[in-house]
């Protein structure tokens, strides 16, 4: 068979009983304990019997008799020994990978399934398992066929009554839907033995091969003693078409072998095509897909890591010889037409002999490539990798034989049966081993790049470019055999691999993506040098405070749209003191938040901290987060005011009891999420923080450096979900460039007006705000002159059109609101209340309208005891205003050069 015996219980060759697979720590298999067998250690098998035996039958098979001829008569003897090597060479690349891997840790039953699954994740495990048993489905097929195509050699009607060579044991009418009824015979006798359990399989698999080792015997030695005959074969095309022809067979003779040379590609008898070299490959191709047998024992093997590659590897030195040696044997005896018609039996010390041989050997294989398939199905199913459809596969009989898989298995075959054709399956049983291969390859050649400390295989003779090289051969022949069937199953293991990543079924397997993923990222990291920086290139990067993520959803949103594919760094500060705890109490969190993250689907990062003060904290994380050349350049703290939070998490349905209630695959579900976040500050509840405290967070962060944003009102934002409110209503983003709170100086150029026109650009920027309008409110006093005012706007234009940032200027004169501030004295500036409010009616008779607005935070206070006033200004000024973001840039981001 074609790789045995995947997840089979396995085989006690030698003494003819049965050891069943233990169950193994994943549940990988359950087997069929054999009566009597002592129970206590299972892995008795040594390298002979539990890999030699099972790799050299599956190898071997049928073509080895019915398919030999057939090649060298098309192919002739130099194609053939190319086509031979070509095979072995890409299967020699793939038992490399087979041996590193199954020396690298313990492999528990389940055979090459169980490596890729386990080394590549469930994605590709599982995509591949599915094809890998599919494979095996179609060989099964085809070994039903070959069966079937040996006893009707035999035993057929033949087409053309008049024919000489009539025997009394032709009695089968031939004909497509009788090849199609023997088959189901067959296959249904196949299935009746693995319902029984794969003992009997067991038992007889090594007598097997002693049978087909003799038939081989007499195939070799035959020509030594018979001499030269000639027959006369009569072949049917189409209807009514016979044509005749006469096939000698010559004994040793050079012109024979000259003959025989090169290639003579001609019409095949079975299928009515043309042969060529490609065809003619996929055909011999399907004697070298019984590698993995052995790999397949693994669960049995008194030491796995030994007998695989040695046992492989001298089974597959055993097939090579005996092939090499049959070719030259067939070339030199028989003629052309003899070989395409492959008439072993005709020339044989006794012609029973090869057809016991082939009798025997397509059954045991058709039985193995079942069994095989049966358990892989069943640890596909064991897995819950498909859900439903396959999870009736996991019922076992009381002795372990899962026997509704192998009721899914028969049911498949039956399916390929109605091929009718063995060539026809041929190509596409190889095409899937060939990517169940490259699989295989790509799972040693991922495991090598990821460098992980844990991959250390005993078998050392293997490095990434034989697994590259291996990987590449096998796709290069999939496609050299049949280019539309490979395209088809590579499509169709894209569609599985979709499949499986969005179902994401979560494994405890590892994921060897995020090896592969962490490997680069931290290349990449170290290649990005802060020392490079240009400001051309600059970009947010934020880092926002979140007290209690219940009242900040909003924000946390909304900067999620600021960040322009800048780093986003949700930060928390839990206060404690870690003297005074058994545990660090931040490290369990770290999943809600990053769950958190998840249900709103924002792009951040989470930190949190264990800190006595708020303040010492984010100190903490400004210095701390983010790592090389990724780290935070932005602060931003909600607002500090005394409006009681509204709670998010009970207005957006996925934060909602109604949404599905099995939660992530990291253990956090939504009442956990729910509980671990305390509920919102109400009435009653005392701040956390103290004024001064807040003020200077902000004034610790301008002289770290750090830009400062401070949002308020962020929860009348609209949800995202809703997208724009209505089309008829394009939102506006509202800039007043100026410090509001000092009226005289008003520069529109200094570094933190023009941060604040390059944010307002990046939001305009973000997907949703695309269709935004960008207004800029210039303030001027009218009486300091026409001229004035008008120049002013002339050189603002200017100055916008070299940053080339679109926006609609207007002009807001405010005199009478900057002649409350200079009172009768012109010189000394008093903010008083009136004219605090008289600004935030300004702003709110000119922004009411806005989405957003965009002010000038003026710089903090350096004394502690005007902390208080300072926030209540601007408290004052920002009141009722909707959305608002107050910026303190201290870093020069535009760039008017190119």
């Amino acid at each position: 068979s074609t790789m045995a015996n995947e997840h089979s219980p396995l085989l006690v060759h030698g003494v003819y009983s049965m050891m069943g697979d233990t169950k193994d720590s994943t549940g990988g298999s359950a087997g069929v304990t054999g009566e009597g067998s002592p129970k206590s250690n299972p892995r008795k098998l040594n390298t002979f019997f539990g890999v030699m035996v099972p790799t050299i039958l599956s190898m071997f098979s049928i073509v080895l008799f019915l398919r030999t001829g057939f090649v060298v008569g098309h192919a002739g003897l130099l194609h053939g020994f190319l086509m031979l090597f070509v095979a072995y060479f890409i299967i020699s690349l793939t038992i490399l990978s087979i041996c590193a891997i199954s020396t690298n840790g313990a492999v528990e039953g389940g055979g090459a399934y169980f490596m890729i699954s386990r080394s590549l994740g469930p994605e590709f495990g599982g995509s591949i398992g599915l094809m890998f048993y599919l494979a095996k489905v179609c060989a099964c097929g085809v070994y039903v066929l070959g069966l079937v195509e040996a006893i009707l050699d035999i035993f057929g009607k033949d087409p053309g009554e008049c024919s000489a060579v009539s025997h009394g044991v032709r009695v089968l009418p031939q004909g497509y839907w009788y090849t199609v009824l023997y088959s189901s015979v067959v296959l249904l006798l196949c299935m009746v033995v693995c319902l029984v359990g794969a003992h009997i399989y067991a038992k007889a698999s090594f007598i097997i091969l002693l049978v087909v080792t003799v038939s081989l015997i007499s195939i070799i030695i035959s020509p030594l003693i018979l001499s030269p005959q000639h027959f006369n074969i009569t072949h049917t095309y189409g209807n009514n078409h016979t044509v005749t022809v006469n096939p000698s067979y010559t004994g040793f003779n050079s012109t024979t072998l000259k003959n025989n040379l090169g290639p003579q590609y001609s019409l095949d008898y079975s299928t009515n095509t043309m042969m060529s070299f490609a065809t003619v490959f996929a055909v011999m191709f399907t004697s070298c897909t019984g590698i993995m047998a052995g790999a397949n024992m693994s669960g049995e093997l008194k030491n796995p890591s030994e007998s695989i590659p040695k046992g492989t590897i001298m089974a597959v030195s055993y097939t090579f010889t005996v092939y090499v040696l049959l070719f030259l044997l067939l070339g030199s005896t028989c003629d052309r037409c003899h070989l395409r018609h492959s008439m072993f039996q005709r020339v044989n010390v006794w012609p029973p002999f090869v057809t016991i041989g082939v009798y025997c050997a397509s059954l045991s294989a058709a039985m193995c490539s079942m069994i095989g398939a049966s358990r892989i199905l069943h640890a596909l199913a064991l897995d819950q990798l498909f859900g439903l459809p396959l999870a009736p596969a996991t019922v076992t009989s009381s002795s372990g034989n899962p026997w509704v898989s192998v009721l899914y298995t028969w049911a498949l075959v039956q399916c390929t049966l109605f091929a009718g054709q063995l060539n026809v399956i041929a190509g596409i049983v190889t095409v899937f081993y060939l990517l169940a291969y490259a699989a295989v390859d790509l799972a040693c050649l991922a495991l090598e790049w990821a460098s992980a400390p844990n991959f250390r295989p005993t078998f050392q003779f293997f490095s990434w470019h034989t697994c590259l090289l291996g990987i590449i051969s096998c796709v290069v022949m999939m496609f050299v055999i049949n280019p539309v069937y490979s395209s088809a199953s590579i499509v169709l293991l894209l569609l599985l691999l979709l499949f499986l990543h969005y179902r994401s079924p979560t494994s405890s397997w590892g994921y060897i993506s995020q090896a592969l993923i962490f490997h680069q990222v931290r290349k990449y990291l170290l290649m990005l040098d802060s020392r490079k920086d240009h400001v051309k290139f600059w970009r947010p990067q934020v880092l926002l405070m979140v007290a209690n993520p219940r009242s900040s959803c909003q924000l946390i949103c909304f900067v999620n749209q600021l960040k322009k594919g800048g780093l986003f760094v949700l930060g928390h500060v839990q206060i404690g003191d870690l003297d005074l705890l058994p545990a660090d109490p931040v490290q369990s969190q770290y999943n809600f938040w990053l769950s958190l993250v998840d249900k709103l689907g924002v792009k951040a990062f989470v930190d949190l901290t264990l800190s006595p003060s708020v303040r010492q904290g984010t100190q903490h994380l400004l210095r701390i987060t983010g790592l090389g050349g990724m780290k935070p350049n932005t602060l931003v703290l909600g607002f500090y005011d005394n409006c009681y939070p509204e709670d998010y998490f009970l207005q957006d349905p996925v934060f909602c009891e109604g949404d599905r209630g099995e939660g992530d695959h990291f253990g956090v579900d939504l009442p956990s999420l729910q509980a671990n976040f305390p509920p919102v500050r109400h009435a009653e509840s005392p701040r956390a923080l103290h004024p001064e405290e807040y003020v200077s967070i902000i004034q610790d962060a301008i002289k770290m450096g750090k830009n400062v944003c401070l949002g308020r009102y962020f929860f009348q934002l609209p949800p995202e979900t809703k997208g724009i409110r209505g089309n008829d209503n394009v939102d506006t983003i509202d800039v007043w460039p100026t410090n509001l709170l000092s009226p005289g100086s008003a520069s529109y150029a200094d570094v933190s007006s023009l941060f604040l026109l390059q944010m307002a650009c990046v939001l305009n920027m973000a997907n949703r705000w695309r269709r935004a309008r960008l207004r800029i409110f210039v303030c001027v006093e009218s009486e300091l002159g026409d001229q004035g005012w008008l120049a002013k706007e002339e050189q603002f234009r200017e100055l916008l059109g070299k940053l080339r940032i679109r926006a609609a200027i207007k002009i807001v004169a405010w005199d009478n609101v900057a002649r409350m501030c200079r009172g009768p004295n012109s010189e000394s500036q008093k903010l008083t209340e009136d004219f605090l409010c008289a600004v935030n009616a300004l702003l709110r008779e000119h922004s009411s309208t806005a989405a957003v607005r965009f002010l000038y935070l003026p710089h903090p206070p350096s004394s502690s005891q005007l902390s208080q006033q300072y926030l209540t200004q601007l408290d004052t000024l920002t009141r009722d205003l909707g959305p608002t973001l107050l910026i303190h840039g201290v870093t020069p981001v535009t760039c008017t050069e190119l």
